[in-house]
């Protein structure tokens, strides 16, 4: 395995938690909008992320218009807004911690679906995964109690929303991605995202108390946990392929779990680890099973 690849997966997730845990501080001490925070966030990254495209392709930044804009406008709209949404109103809803968790049911999401659009009953990997990322899920909300809650219900439909966008994002985009740049793709879908958040709350419409801890975290939501762990990921992906950067993105839950609890004091027992650990779990099992499959459609 590259070390580059390696540590730019790790970089990636370990920013992405670290961000999300600095947007749950903005939310909860400093009365920060979550519209305004991810309309910021979606516009900012696109921009810069587009400019750089740019200075290495021209003109061809816009070709994607010309071709798919109608496949391009829906990934913004239905794919990269709503998983960015819907991930910042899970952390508002409960923590940083718990969204995060929650969020990576999307692995097993996917799992599912595959099996209904393939028409085939799924294997004994891809059972335990989705077998695992269910009690994951009842101990992480439930604690194990039937009938009772440990998190509330709006975080827990937010935390699953944010699973069911990040599950749709990782499937619909798989076209344009095959034909573009992934940089081109994704800033591009994040502006698209971010100007129809401008209608809902526009961005110099800000709300929030403002210091020197709000403006820091906030640049570094923008710059590290936004457009630096894109590109590591985008990093990643190049050098080692996306069964090994999905496996190492454990490193994002476990990071905004521990700075969730060791910075914010948010209350993280035994039943929340073990939740932990049997969603993690789901990851590396069909990360192995994916990358099975990768080695005998070479043998063949």
């Amino acid at each position: 395995m590259s070390r580059i690849g390696f540590f730019s997966a790790v970089g990636a997730a370990t920013l992405f938690g670290v961000g999300g845990t600095f947007a749950q501080f903005l939310f909860q001490h400093r009365g920060v909008s979550i519209d305004w925070l991810v309309t910021m966030r979606l516009l900012c990254a696109g921009a810069v992320m587009l400019l750089i495209a740019a200075l290495r392709q021209g003109r061809g930044v816009l070709a994607i218009w010309r071709t798919d804009a109608v496949s391009l406008v829906l990934f913004g709209l239905i794919g990269m807004m709503p998983v960015q949404y819907t991930y910042m109103a899970a952390i508002n809803a409960s923590n940083t911690a718990t969204a995060t968790v929650l969020q990576f049911t999307a692995p097993a999401m996917i799992a599912v679906w595959l099996a209904l659009t393939h028409r085939r009953f799924p294997n004994l990997r891809e059972l335990a995964a989705i077998v695992l990322a269910m009690l994951g899920t009842f101990l992480l909300v439930a604690h194990g109690r039937m009938g009772a809650l440990s998190i509330s219900a709006l975080a827990l439909f937010w935390g699953l929303a944010s699973a069911v966008a990040a599950a749709f994002n990782s499937i619909q985009p798989v076209g344009l991605l095959r034909r573009y740049d992934s940089s081109v793709v994704g800033g591009w879908a994040m502006l698209v995202g971010g100007a129809a958040l401008c209608f809902v709350h526009p961005p110099w419409q800000v709300q929030g108390t403002w210091d020197a801890t709000s403006y820091v975290f906030t640049a570094f939501i923008l710059v590290f946990g936004t457009l630096a762990a894109f590109y590591l990921y985008i990093t990643a992906l190049r050098l080692i392929g996306a069964q090994k950067s999905s496996l190492l993105t454990c490193a994002e839950p476990l990071s905004a779990a521990l700075l969730a609890v060791l910075w914010l004091g948010v209350s993280w027992g035994a039943l929340d680890w073990l939740g932990t650990v049997c969603i993690l779990a789901t990851i590396a099992l069909l990360a192995k099973e994916q990358s099975q499959e990768s080695q005998a459609e070479k043998i063949t």
